[in-house]
């Protein structure tokens, strides 16, 4: 073992040290255990139940490149092996490249049912590690669900590129009657089955399958009102099922302003992105906008600028 290996795995160890209590406590399966502490190791380290995956950025490498990465990886997984447990067989190294548009949620092997459920406090998800570079689960939302189930009794909630619906579980676990909102048909499918693992009636709760820019711009939409509005876009979508592209920067004004339409008077909307360097447009300042990344930043992405959070409001007069 190396200086650098013996550094990685001691950070690792130390990283599980201190959030153990919190996981423990929250019954949390889910969690990111290494965020390029190391500059030497820039990689992203997830632990999903009694499986790992490892997330490394895109590059050209040259020959020398690719040598230290393969002496990085097999580093990893020894020291991923020796704290956790896990098998080879069940850590996963993924590459996350700059992509566009929807290539992120493009099938890495489509005909993968691997499928397992992890628990995260009184929820359960749906986990699949080969089938998409992203897992199913953003594990840095787990403080908006937490939140959501204490938070939703009652209220009429629409979830807005709801992905698998992690955040509809919670709302609806909360007593929400939520409407999800996707242009993916299997990311909505996925939703579903996640609102069956946690006992929830999916009959008693909406999946629309729809172009979200197209759909806020359709007049017979402000005819109905939600209590809470969740609104969490990717940063750029160009979905050949979409009929304009997306940009997050450029179009949050406009589908925030389209929600608030919809959002009831006393109603929230919960803005989120993870857009590097995102700062709202001045004219949403007609709205009553409070950022709230603090607290929606669990202790295992602590010390990073995973995402950037906003409630908004409107105006009391």
């Amino acid at each position: 073992m190396t200086m650098q290996s013996s550094a990685l795995k001691n950070r690792i160890l130390k990283n599980f040290k201190k959030i153990k209590p919190y996981i423990t406590k929250n019954n949390i399966e889910a969690y990111r255990i290494y965020n390029k502490d190391i500059p030497e190791y820039p990689y992203l380290i997830d632990i999903y139940k009694n499986n790992c995956v490892i997330y490394e950025q895109g590059k050209n490498l040259s020959d020398e490149d690719l040598e230290i990465k393969a002496s990085h990886q097999s580093e990893i997984s020894e020291a991923i092996s020796d704290l956790f447990n896990i098998s080879k067989s069940n850590q996963f190294f993924k590459t996350r490249e700059k992509q566009k548009g929807s290539e992120q949620y493009k099938p890495l092997q489509p005909k993968s049912d691997n499928f397992f459920t992890i628990n995260e406090g009184g929820l359960s998800f749906l986990i699949n590690l080969e089938r998409y570079l992203d897992t199913g689960l953003f594990l840095d939302h787990r403080p908006l669900r937490q939140f959501l189930t204490q938070n939703s009794l009652d209220k009429k909630v629409l979830n807005l590129f709801c992905y698998t619906g992690s955040l509809s579980v919670a709302a609806a676990k909360g007593g929400g009657t939520v409407t999800s909102v996707d242009l993916s048909s299997t990311y909505l499918d996925w939703a579903v089955e996640n609102f069956r693992i946690n006992n929830l009636d999916p009959k008693s709760h909406r999946f629309v399958k729809a172009d979200i820019l197209k759909k806020l711009s359709d007049p017979s939409i402000v005819e109905e009102k939600y209590d809470l509005i969740l609104l969490d876009p990717p940063s750029f979508s160009n979905s050949k099922s979409m009929e304009d592209d997306l940009d997050v920067l450029r179009d949050h004004p406009f589908l925030i302003d389209k929600c608030m339409k919809i959002l009831s008077p006393g109603g929230e909307l919960y803005f989120s992105t993870n857009k590097k360097k995102f700062q709202l447009a001045p004219e949403l300042e007609k709205f009553q906008v409070k950022e709230i990344t603090h607290w929606t930043i669990p202790q295992d992405f602590h010390h990073t600028n995973i995402h950037k959070s906003y409630v908004i409001k409107h105006k009391q007069n």
